[in-house]
């Protein structure tokens, strides 16, 4: 059985939820960011293969993480990264992808 998010998880992508539909992802956002924050949102299971996508996403994107708009408080947040930052679950998805990628 595949597993499912958990709710620090789901909490994080169903903020992103709200910010794609008040335009704050900005023109390069994905249709798969979108997929995946509505299935995290919506707490559907999540199986190995998106659990490795999580966690392939998370490696890249790290970096976004020192750009402005990020973190909350400064200028420009949510920036499009932070909203696609937490359609993939924010930092505790990075965190349950890299658990469950290891066999936790």
């Amino acid at each position: 059985m595949s597993p499912v998010p958990p709710r620090d998880v789901q909490r994080a992508a169903a903020r992103a939820v709200r910010w794609i539909e008040d335009g704050k992802a900005g023109k390069g956002f994905t249709d798969t960011g979108r997929k995946r924050a509505h299935q995290l949102a919506d707490g559907e299971d999540v199986s190995a293969d998106v659990l490795k996508r999580m966690r392939d996403y998370f490696s890249r994107h790290g970096v976004d993480k020192d750009a402005k708009g990020f973190r909350r408080g400064s200028e420009g947040y949510p920036s499009p990264g932070r909203v696609a930052w937490d359609a993939w679950g924010g930092d505790a998805g990075e965190r349950w992808a890299n658990r469950k990628s290891n066999g936790g």
